[in-house]
């Protein structure tokens, strides 16, 4: 959390995003989210009014938007009809030159929830949505707290 903001100029803009999935950098994305939910167990505690709850285990999910341009992405899913359940590592960064840093974070054994085979609309510009989960992540690089 941010102990000081000079002004606006600070907070980071999204469109300096990057992403690679397998050390191969993903020019069409758009847009790139990761999150880990927490699993809690309630606890209830005598002589307390309010459940209390104990963490249990994580689930870590996501998705990638990207601009449709080529098959690239569709390809790197190859042997799904066959059983085979591929896995990426896939590393996100965003670096506003305003800002007090860059961020870059890992995500490992992502594995996609589905692959899009058609999706189009006449006048519209394609986009996919790639869900995904991942069971470990890293921060690589972190913007320091000012």
């Amino acid at each position: 959390m941010s102990k000081t903001i000079d002004n606006a100029k600070r907070t980071i803009n999204g469109t300096y995003g990057e992403v690679w999935c397998d050390g191969e950098k993903i020019a069409e994305c758009t847009a790139c989210q990761a999150k880990v939910a927490i699993n809690k167990e309630t606890v209830n505690l005598c002589g307390q009014f309010m459940s209390d709850a104990k963490a249990t285990s994580a689930n870590g999910t996501g998705s990638l938007e990207l601009y449709k341009v080529d098959s690239g992405f569709a390809r790197k899913q190859d042997g799904i009809q066959d059983g085979m359940d591929r896995r990426f590592t896939i590393v996100s960064k965003l670096k506003d030159p305003d800002s007090y840093g860059a961020e870059r974070v890992a995500l490992y054994n992502v594995s996609f929830d589905d692959l899009t085979l058609a999706d189009w609309k006449a006048a519209t510009v394609g986009t996919v949505t790639k869900a995904f989960t991942f069971s470990r992540y890293q921060y690589l690089d972190e913007i320091e707290v000012q």
